[in-house]
């Protein structure tokens, strides 16, 4: 009678570490990859090939896209197309990616992030359908989705089909957040008139560029879509495993961080964690009272998050081998927080506090363009450096956000 109940709580821990372990192996979204490879590639035989890929680009069971494509007998793999980082993930941010030979395939790897961000007509000889598979994170002024645009113009061009096979938004499909980008701040790290929170998956980007125009000449354009993907998801919802997207992306929150500093981090005067080992996840500078800042954040009483003090040498970057004081940020409630605000209101208190110290003035004015250009807007610095109040420029950060969503609702092809 003692031995019942003992082997019953073995028997328990046993199928709860059986659950646990299906739950790893079995993700409950598919990829449109997996979907692609379900249908035996179905839609790709007999055509000649050309996969824009990296490092991401993998399958359930974390096998590369570019490895899985070349070693598919049913597949005619012509050419590899390589955004920031290259296909293997091996070059840091903004570092030029060169032309070079895949040393498993043997197959030329053409640069869209080098010389041109387009690939050319020469480029793509011989390509009769470009294949897209990159996780994105959600955040307009990552490049990824620069790529995607700039392949879809060359494919329009060139008479070529376009297959995005579509990835979850870690952000969940449902969050909008900051301004339209304005003309004059048009660049890769802003390459469309879109907020800088999107809430749509790369496919579903691909048919609203596609459909309203934004590329000029529509091309011919098909989405892989997932299976078991709902717009509330956040990545940690999906059960796929991360893979990094970039250098300072290495986990599946860091993506949530990303949009809380990437706009501040522009202006290479504070410490945003880069450098260190919580990359968008801080704010620090060699002048900061952690604890003091840290109580006045908290003071704001802003939903869904909390911050605590820190205390850090960065190893790289902003501040390299200086101990620099502020924030780490924690996210309480991803549902509730505004992401993107964070920033702002990170600059108010550090100018409450040290009003001696303007951001904008500290730093080097050639940052300015890029913060810019990222913000979406030179209205959003030149407004907010009046008083460093988010007060004054949140009705500009926020006001394209409703008739966008009204916009994005149309090309959804997952539902809540």
């Amino acid at each position: 009678m003692t031995q019942y109940p003992k082997l019953f709580i073995f028997s328990l821990f046993l199928f709860h570490s059986f659950f646990i372990f299906a739950q790893k192996q079995n993700p409950k979204v598919r990829t449109g990859l997996e979907v692609l490879k379900a249908s035996g590639f179905e839609k790709l035989k007999g055509k000649k090939i050309g996969l824009v890929t990296n490092a991401t680009g993998v399958d359930n069971g974390l096998r590369s896209t570019a490895d899985i494509f070349f070693e598919a007998t049913k597949l005619q793999l012509v050419a590899y197309y390589a955004p920031e980082h290259g296909i293997r993930g091996d070059y840091s941010a903004g570092e030029y990616v060169e032309f070079y030979t895949d040393p498993h395939s043997k197959l030329p790897v053409y640069s869209l992030y080098g010389k041109t961000r387009k690939p050319t007509a020469e480029m793509l000889k011989g390509v009769e359908v470009l294949v897209y598979d990159i996780q994105d994170i959600g955040c307009r002024s990552y490049t990824y989705i620069s790529t995607m645009g700039m392949i879809m113009e060359a494919a329009a061009e060139n008479n070529i089909e376009v297959i995005i096979l579509d990835r979850p938004n870690p952000l969940g499909g449902l969050r909008i957040e900051g301004n339209l980008t304005e003309d004059d701040c048009i660049s890769f790290v802003s390459q469309f008139k879109i907020p800088y929170l999107y809430g749509l998956t790369c496919g579903e980007l691909a048919v609203m560029l596609n459909e309203e125009k934004m590329l000029g000449k529509k091309c011919k354009l098909e989405v892989i879509k997932m299976e078991g993907w709902k717009r509330a998801m956040n990545f940690e919802d999906t059960g796929l495993e991360w893979i990094p997207t970039s250098p300072h992306i290495p986990h599946r929150n860091s993506a949530y961080f990303y949009p809380a500093t990437g706009i501040i981090g522009e202006l290479y005067l504070a410490s945003i964690g880069v450098g260190y080992t919580l990359p968008f996840q801080t704010f620090a500078t060699e002048w900061i009272d952690g604890q003091l800042f840290s109580e006045k954040m908290n003071a704001l009483r802003l939903e869904g998050v909390n911050f605590r003090p820190i205390s850090y040498k960065p190893y790289y970057s902003v501040s390299k081998d200086k101990k620099v004081q502020g924030v780490q940020i924690y996210i309480t409630d991803f549902e509730k927080v505004r992401l993107s605000d964070l920033q702002f209101y990170l600059m108010q208190v550090a100018y409450e506090l040290y009003p001696d110290k303007k951001i904008f003035e500290l730093c080097e004015k050639n940052r300015w363009d890029m913060f810019d250009k990222v913000s979406g807007s030179k209205k959003i610095r030149e407004l907010f450096s009046q008083n460093y109040r988010f007060e004054d420029i949140k009705a500009y950060w926020t006001k394209d956000e409703q008739n966008f969503k009204k916009i994005a609702k149309k090309y959804w092809l997952y539902s809540k």
